[in-house]
């Protein structure tokens, strides 16, 4: 068994992060959002840093960051699917089952906090 190294994160962070910003729906978002790349790949890498190694390198809430992005519904699907495919090529099997269940976990949540569920159904009288 291949033991989870930093540089396996860096390696993560820096293939996600090549195709995202490649990626017809995404790559607009990310370019509009991120002006520094390599200090925001600093900032996901000791993200996963902290998640992955618990190394505590990371101290800020995610959440906020991407609230007043323009993210719609269907970026998530994206954002996974590519999450998982580098996920899979650059870490250690258990590590990538690791991110790429907490990442499920991430998108969930934010999904949940950006977008309000869709108004109940009116009751029947009855």
């Amino acid at each position: 068994m291949t033991e989870l190294t930093e540089q396996h994160i860096v390696n993560l962070v820096h293939t996600f992060y090549g195709r995202a910003r490649q990626h017809p729906s995404l790559g607009p978002l990310f370019n509009a959002a991120v002006s520094d790349w390599d200090h925001h790949l600093g900032i996901v890498a000791d993200f996963w840093s902290n998640s992955l190694l618990h190394t505590n390198r990371y101290k800020g809430h995610a959440f906020p960051v991407h609230m007043n992005l323009p993210i719609k519904r269907e970026h998530f699907g994206q954002w996974l699917e590519l999450f998982r495919e580098a996920a899979n090529e650059t870490l250690p099997e258990d590590a990538a089952r690791a991110a790429i269940g907490r990442a499920e976990f991430m998108a969930e949540s934010f999904r949940a906090g950006l977008f309000a569920l869709d108004p109940p159904s009116p009751r029947t009288p009855g």
